[in-house]
C-alpha cells in the first residue's frame, strides 16, 4: 500500500511525474466510486514486516523499562510488607508508605527515561530510514509517553508527601515536557500522529493548571468534562486549519489532521454524553437516550459536512447503550442487543454507501464560503476531464 506522501515523493523525486500521480488519482476515484480524499487513507501497515517489527519493539521496549524498574530498586529499595511486623506505629506506617511511594516514583522515571532513550535511535532506523508506518507509531508514543512518565516519575520523587494540588502540577510539566519532545520529534522524523501526541500535551497541561488553580476539594465531574469539552473543540479547530490547509487530501496535512480529529472526538463526545447522563452505568431515562441519538445526528451532520468519521466512531458506544435502552424500555427485552446490532449496523453501512450523495447534499446547502474551506464533493481531475 503507498500513501499519498509516497507518491508525492515519488513526484518530487522525478520518479513519477505530476500528471501521471493525477491520472492515477482520478483513476482510483473512478474504481471505487469515492475520491480519494474521502476515504480518510492512514497508513498503520506496509506489509507483514511492519508486524513482525513491531512486535520485536514493544518487547524490547517492555525489557528496557523491566530494567529500569530494576534499576530504580537499587536506589530507592521497596518496602518488604510480607516481612514487616504485623504491630506498627502510625510513624513508621507513614515512612513506610512515603519510601514505597518513593520507589513507585523513581521506578517510574527510570522506565520512562530508558523507554524514551531507546525509542529515539530505534526511530532513526525504522522511521527515518526504512519509512516503516506501524513502528513509527509506535516509537512516537514510547518516546513521548516516556518522557513523560520519566518527568512525572522525576516530580512525584521530589515532592513525596505532597498534597493533590502539587500533583496537578506535576501533571502539567510532564504534560508540557512531553509535548516539547513531541515537537522536536515531529522536526525530525515528520510522523503525522506527532502533531496530536504534542497536542495532548498542551491540552493536558492547560487543563491540569486549571484544576491546580482551582483545588482539589472543588474538583469534580461538573468541573472536569467542560474543561475536556472545551479542549477537544479547540483541538477540533486545530485539526480543521490542518484540514483547510490540504482540501485535496494530497499531502502529510491531511494525515496530521486525521490523527488530530481522532484525538478531538472522544473529547468532544465523551462529555456531551456523561453531561446526559449515560456514562454512568445506570438507566439514563427516555429523554436522555433520545438526547443521545440527537446529538449522534449532530455528530453525523458535522461528520459529513467535513468529510471525517471521527466523530461518529467515537460515539458509537453511547448510542449502542441507549439504543439498547430504549428497545428494552419498548418491550423487545429478548432481541433488544440483536435489534440494537441491526440498526446501526444498517444504517453506518446505508451511509457508507451513500456517502458522497448525501454530503453533496449537506455541503451544498451551506454558504459558499463555508463550501470554499471544505473537501470537494467531487474529484477535481474527474470534473475537469468531464467538461473537456
Amino acid at each position: 500500500m503507498y500513501s499519498e506522501d509516497d507518491i508525492n515523493s515519488a513526484v518530487d523525486a522525478g520518479a513519477l511525474s505530476a500528471e501521471a500521480a493525477a491520472s492515477f488519482r482520478s483513476y482510483m476515484t473512478k474504481v471505487r466510486e469515492l475520491p480519494r480524499g474521502s476515504e480518510e487513507n492512514v497508513r498503520l501497515i506496509n506489509s507483514f514486516n511492519d508486524i513482525f517489527v513491531s512486535i520485536g519493539i514493544v518487547i524490547l521496549l517492555i525489557a528496557v523499562g523491566a530494567i529500569g524498574q530494576a534499576i530504580a530498586g537499587v536506589v530507592a529499595p521497596p518496602i518488604d510488607w510480607l516481612g514487616l511486623n504485623g504491630e506498627m506505629t502510625e510513624e513508621a506506617m507513614a515512612q513506610n508508605l512515603s519510601q514505597q511511594q518513593l520507589h513507585d516514583a523513581v521506578s517510574m522515571a527510570f522506565a520512562g527515561l530508558l523507554v524514551a532513550a531507546s525509542a529515539w535511535p530505534l526511530s532513526e532506523f525504522f522511521t527515518r530510514k526504512r519509512r516503516m508506518a506501524l513502528p513509527s507509531i509506535l516509537l512516537l508514543l514510547a518516546f513521548v509517553g516516556g518522557a513523560f512518565f520519566a518527568v512525572l516519575g522525576t516530580g512525584m520523587a521530589l515532592a513525596v508527601d505532597g498534597n493533590a494540588r502539587v500533583g496537578a502540577l506535576m501533571i502539567s510539566l510532564a504534560a508540557l515536557i512531553a509535548a516539547g519532545v513531541a515537537y522536536l520529534h515531529w522536526r525530525r522524523f515528520m510522523v503525522p500522529i506527532t502533531v496530536a501526541a504534542g497536542t495532548a500535551g498542551i491540552a493536558g497541561t492547560v487543563i491540569a493548571l486549571l484544576l491546580a488553580a482551582i483545588g482539589p476539594d472543588n474538583i469534580n465531574e461538573n468541573v472536569v468534562f467542560p474543561l475536556v469539552f472545551v479542549a477537544g473543540l479547540a483541538v477540533f479547530a486545530f485539526a480543521m486549519r490542518w484540514d483547510i490547509s490540504d482540501r485535496d487530501r494530497t499531502t502529510r496535512r491531511s494525515d496530521v489532521a486525521f490523527w488530530l480529529h481522532l484525538l478531538a472526538a472522544p473529547m468532544i463526545a465523551h462529555p456531551v454524553f456523561a453531561m446526559l447522563g449515560v456514562t454512568g452505568g445506570d438507566n439514563p431515562g427516555l429523554g436522555a437516550a433520545f438526547g443521545v441519538l440527537a446529538v449522534y445526528v449532530v455528530f453525523g451532520l458535522f461528520a459529513l459536512a467535513i468529510d471525517r468519521r471521527a466523530l461518529l466512531v467515537s460515539a458509537l458506544a453511547y448510542v449502542l447503550f441507549a439504543l439498547t435502552f430504549l428497545f428494552r424500555e419498548f418491550g423487545a427485552v429478548e432481541l433488544n442487543f440483536a435489534l440494537t446490532a441491526l440498526v446501526i449496523g444498517s444504517a453506518l453501512l446505508s451511509l457508507s454507501a451513500f456517502w458522497q450523495p448525501i454530503r453533496r447534499g449537506i455541503v451544498g446547502a451551506l454558504p459558499e464560503h463555508v463550501q470554499a474551506k471544505l473537501p470537494a464533493t467531487e474529484d477535481p481531475a474527474l470534473t475537469a476531464a468531464a467538461t473537456v
